[in-house]
């Protein structure tokens, strides 16, 4: 097949000779200079050879793809249906029409050998180029078709392409300024030693970015659909994309945050990656009590206070305690300051506490706490620290406005105050 095609160029190139003779003797008998002739019939053929380069660049182009379309129809596999959408057929069909150009442009511009140089050496870049355009739709076609394997659908895989496709372009320019040239390949190389600072300087950022691609990858700092928060650039939501130079985040009003990749592994960042793969999502959040409604329980207090279902065994059981206690430690009654008493504040913390070991949307093996923090100006911090088992955004919300809608409900049976700010108008 090789050589009935060779057989066919060489064919064709005769006939193209031949043709051009037979053009430059009818030009010639028109009484046209030599000279004038020879530049008609240069552009007379070299304007058949772009309309021949066209039509077959058309022909070739629609045979592929539709080829392509076909076998991707029948084919299970998706990756046929990632090149067909990268434009590889589309791409790859420019290659024959580009052979043809650099097959006949030399008998073309024979008589022209200055012109015939310069469209070799540029038809020489253009298909270092169009190398390079295939290059970029094959790899973009791997990406696409890796990302749908579950355990690599949140890898960078972008920052690995554009790192390929940056040291092509690199090598590509390097070739093409070569050729432009006329110097080597390897004496051009090595005389950009010279300037490697300078090619250091501009390609900074893709450096760090190349570095911190792979620091990220490889430590799994964040991966495509985390939820991160970067204060420092107002990010706050899910990653969409990672590349060589930015991280996209899709904010949760639906705007996008763009962060350098570097700033990733140079500045601090919070990811909620941890939480999303855990059993619950963290409730932390206080109450804040008046410090003057807080004050010891007597029995009378007590009594009604049993009423309460949720923590009626434990008074009952936690004020025979104390009764014990004082009754064989002697202790005057008359103060109730003296030995050991049952305060509104204790006994609501242990409210707290029953209602969220009781409460259906806590999860009951991670930890349920309630603490009381260090009195402020605001008033007593009755801190409650638990979480959610449901982590979705809003159940979480409805799960925790639920407990302090009741807890605040709450306050007043035990004669307790919640802090607020009155400001004074004069």
């Amino acid at each position: 097949m090789t050589q009935n095609t060779g057989a066919k160029i060489e064919k064709s190139q005769e006939c193209i000779e031949g043709l051009g003779d037979v053009m430059l003797e009818y030009i010639l008998n028109l009484g046209i200079s030599n000279t004038v002739a020879e530049y008609l019939n240069m552009l007379i053929l070299l304007i058949g050879l772009i309309a021949v380069i066209i039509i077959a660049d058309l022909i070739i182009k629609k045979i592929l793809i539709v080829s392509f379309s076909q076998f991707a129809s029948k084919s299970k596999t998706k990756f046929d249906d990632f090149l067909i959408a990268n434009k590889v057929p589309r791409n790859i069909a420019h290659v024959i029409p580009l052979l043809i150009a650099i097959k006949f442009i030399p008998d073309i511009f024979v008589d022209f050998y200055n012109f015939e140089i310069i469209l070799e050496k540029g038809l020489t870049v253009f298909a270092i180029i169009l190398t390079l355009w295939i290059a970029r739709s094959l790899l973009n076609a791997f990406k696409d078709y890796l990302k749908t394997f579950p355990r690599l659908k949140d890898k960078p895989i972008d920052s690995y392409i554009q790192v390929i496709m940056i040291f092509a372009w690199i090598g590509g320019s390097l070739s093409a300024i070569a050729i432009i040239t006329g110097i080597e390949l390897i004496k051009f190389i090595t005389g950009m030693g010279a300037i490697s600072a300078v090619i250091l300087l501009v390609f900074k950022d893709t450096i760090l970015g190349f570095v911190a691609s792979i620091q990220v990858s490889i430590n799994d700092m964040v991966r495509i659909g985390d939820w991160i928060t970067f204060e420092k650039y107002g990010a706050d939501g899910d990653v969409t994309e990672i590349s060589l130079a930015t991280v996209k985040v899709q904010n949760f009003d639906k705007t996008i945050t763009t962060i350098p990749t570097y700033a990733l592994i140079s500045d601090s960042f919070k990811n909620w990656r941890g939480m999303s793969n855990s059993g619950g999502r963290r409730i932390k959040r206080a109450l804040y009590i008046k410090q003057h409604s807080v004050k010891f329980l007597n029995n009378e207090h007590i009594k009604k206070l049993e009423a309460i279902e949720l923590i009626a065994a434990y008074l009952e059981t936690r004020q025979k305690d104390i009764d014990t206690y004082n009754t064989s430690n002697n202790i005057n009654k008359e103060f109730p300051i003296n030995g050991r008493n049952l305060t509104n504040l204790g006994v609501f913390r242990k409210y707290i506490d029953t209602c969220l070991n009781k409460h259906s949307g806590i999860n009951k093996d991670m930890t349920i706490m309630v603490r009381q923090l260090a009195p402020t100006a605001h008033g007593i911090p009755m801190e409650i620290y638990a979480f959610s088992s449901d982590k979705r955004w809003a159940n979480y919300e409805y799960i925790m406005a639920d407990i302090f809608d009741h807890l605040i409900a709450a306050l007043p049976y035990f004669e307790l105050e919640i802090f607020e700010y009155n400001a004074i108008y004069k």
